[in-house]
């Protein structure tokens, strides 16, 4: 289980696939509070490729932002 905070420092400016482990919904707007990473890229093509296809509790996303925010869309 990690916190965002030690992957953003694990995995600088890198696309991450993770598993949503523990989060929260407020707004319409998911938090992750602790996941578990299953990749990080190298190549943006392939980041892109497995945003298409993760679903449910995967997702991809950029070391860059300073936490994870996911809109929920109706």
């Amino acid at each position: 289980m990690m916190k965002w905070e030690e992957v953003r420092r694990l995995y600088p400016n890198r696309f991450v696939k993770l598993r949503i482990l523990e989060g929260r919904i407020e707004n319409q707007v998911r938090y992750v509070d602790d996941m578990a990473i299953i990749q990080a890229f190298d190549d943006n093509m392939e980041a892109t490729r497995e945003l298409i296809r993760a679903k449910d509790d995967v997702l991809v996303y950029h070391t860059g932002k300073e936490k994870i925010e996911v809109p929920i869309k109706r």
